[in-house]
């Protein structure tokens, strides 16, 4: 079983960096901007011993609106049920219980997140995005 932490100094941020630059989602993210999401969102390291095996971030106002990002599992540590529980306890995080809109956006992962409730959108149409490319 993994521990779960939301203690940022905690967080091995080479290892978050070096997983996040090969990401089909943060490909090429600098130490500097990682550093800097970390600053400014609500942190979960999982822990296998001192080891960090994974990593999650929830930008949010703790009211209402809550946005998962930048979740994973080092891949020599899946299949093993670590997702699960990583994502369990973000969902449960009593910092977050009146959070009533969670996002995310998943290119691989639908199966993993529809377990915990999340679905496609119910109404894209009202949904509006601004990517700076």
């Amino acid at each position: 079983m993994i521990e779960i932490s939301t203690d940022k100094t905690r967080l091995q941020i080479n290892t978050i960096q070096n997983f996040l630059t090969t990401s089909y989602w943060a490909k090429g993210r600098t130490i500097d901007e990682v550093r800097k999401t970390i600053e400014n969102s609500f942190c979960f390291g999982a822990y296998l011993g001192e080891k960090q095996i994974g990593f999650a971030r929830v930008v949010t106002d703790y009211t209402v609106f809550a946005y998962l990002m930048d979740v994973f599992i080092l891949p020599e540590y899946r299949s093993q049920g670590y997702s699960k529980q990583f994502i369990k306890t973000i969902n449960t995080t009593s910092e977050l219980q009146s959070c009533k809109i969670w996002m995310l956006k998943t290119a691989d992962a639908h199966g993993l997140y529809k377990q915990f409730g999340y679905t496609e959108l119910e109404c894209p149409e009202k949904v509006m995005e601004r990517l700076i490319k």
